[in-house]
């Protein structure tokens, strides 16, 4: 069993900080049943499953943000409370320095003030994409994915 001191020296040994993105990419690769702890099974067979042997095969951001939404929500519920959303979208966006998601939460905050569908939450990141996309030709500057 990895337990926390074992997900911490990963981190570690991965360079990443352990509230990054990256590692709720580990967790969901892993199917891990715990957060900040894999079982050795888990541990192998999610890293076999999937062929790693570094983090950029880890980071499938799409796969992932699709999970996040799925993952967060409540029980039987359709959509995420607002909260909920900001703060995994904050983390989400976190490592892909989106430069509008403050004013995005904001708004939300402000203007939406209620729980946040399926629909928005994928919209949101096509918006992202194509706004990405827009920025590198005006910019050069990294596209999201």
């Amino acid at each position: 069993m990895i337990m926390v001191e074992g997900t911490s020296q990963l981190c570690n040994d991965l360079l990443v900080d352990p509230q990054d993105v990256v590692m709720l990419v580990i967790s969901w690769h892993m199917k891990a049943a715990t957060m900040c702890e894999f079982t050795r099974q888990e541990f192998i067979d999610g890293l076999q499953s999937i062929g790693v042997d570094s983090i950029e095969k880890l980071h499938k951001f799409r796969e992932i943000y699709n999970f996040a939404f799925a993952w967060a929500r409540e029980k039987g519920q359709k959509s995420l409370p607002l909260e909920t959303a900001i703060g995994m979208w904050r983390l989400l966006f976190a490592e892909r320095h989106w430069p509008l998601i403050d004013h995005w939460c904001q708004f939300l905050q402000v203007r939406h003030n209620k729980a946040i569908s399926r629909d928005t939450w994928s919209q949101l990141l096509e918006f992202v994409k194509e706004m990405g996309c827009r920025q590198v030709s005006r910019s050069k500057q990294p596209r999201m994915s």
